[in-house]
């Protein structure tokens, strides 16, 4: 199944491959031939013995020995992006909260504004480019944006609800450590049928997104309140709630696309620079998760 969920998963690398293989093995040359061996001519069996031997007792051969994207090389870079996500994003916060006085009770959008932009516009650069090349450089430069952007919003709601913020981080928690777990089981997995109807939802709440923002805008009576359309009830239900609770199914779906993508990329045997790429990957859906659950509670708390 082609990933094609995650923009940043929207490579061949990551897709199912034809009749060939997406890379050459080592056993391959550069046009594809297969180059033989010929046996030793001659081989004591002390010596075939002391080989198997050493064979065994060697640890696997990991993503640094064989040049090719693993699946344990791209929790690593997933960890160290994430790290470095949680430390701009304890500056974002502080930042946020800097002004905060009992004479000047608001906090500022700054890093909130610098954030989102500054990681829109690298998420497009790494997407838009990784089919050439990946810049690792420009991938860490996203985490620190993003870590900006997440303390920030972070901040201003925990301002605003206090205990927000632990509430969601345990949520998304939560969340992707159930999918992770079910898809390691083998329980949960993508399927094109299910791919093809988590596009269509994507598709018509991207729509719906853009249309509440610009509502919001031009201050339209009908998307009154902080969240606009997601502000308004039906059936004493916010709308927020309820949309929000798929879009968490579709960002939980979004993962096991996610997931299944790193597998394929490492069965292709992508060469080991992709392995940021999924890690970049899972970062842009982890993000997204914790904002829209962040953004329910808020609803919650605002209802009350």
């Amino acid at each position: 199944m082609a990933a094609g969920n995650n923009p940043a998963f929207n490579n061949p690398a990551f897709q199912e491959q034809g009749a060939g293989r997406a890379f050459p093995t080592s056993g391959q040359t550069g046009s594809g031939a297969q180059t033989k061996y010929a046996p030793p001519a001659a081989a004591t069996d002390a010596a075939v013995n002391a080989q198997l031997e050493g064979a065994y007792a060697a640890p696997s051969a990991g993503a640094i020995e064989t040049g090719r994207m693993t699946v344990e090389d791209t929790v690593i870079k997933t960890i160290g992006l994430f790290a470095i996500l949680l430390v701009t994003a304890v500056a974002g916060w502080l930042w946020t909260m800097a002004p905060v006085t009992a004479a000047n009770p608001n906090p500022t959008m700054a890093p909130w504004i610098i954030g989102a932009l500054g990681g829109f516009v690298l998420a497009m650069v790494v997407i838009f480019t990784s089919r050439k090349k990946i810049r690792p450089a420009l991938i860490w430069g996203y985490a620190a944006f993003e870590g900006l952007f997440i303390g920030a919003i972070s901040a201003f709601f925990e301002f605003i609800w206090p205990g927000i913020v632990i509430q969601a981080t345990l949520a998304t928690v939560a969340v992707v450590g159930v999918t992770l777990a079910l898809f390691a089981s083998g329980k949960v997995r993508a399927s094109k049928k299910a791919t093809k109807v988590f596009m269509i939802a994507m598709i018509g709440y991207l729509v719906f997104s853009l249309i509440n923002v610009m509502l919001m805008i031009f201050n339209v009576p009908i998307a009154g309140g902080a969240f606009g359309l997601l502000s308004q009830q039906v059936f004493g239900i916010p709308l927020g709630l309820i949309i929000g609770v798929f879009v968490v199914i579709m960002a939980a779906y979004s993962l096991v696309l996610d997931f299944d993508s790193i597998q394929q990329g490492v069965r292709n045997g992508a060469p080991r620079q992709y392995a940021w790429l999924g890690a970049f990957g899972i970062m842009v859906t982890v993000v997204w998760l914790y904002v829209e659950i962040l953004r329910i509670l808020a609803i919650l708390r605002g209802s009350n």
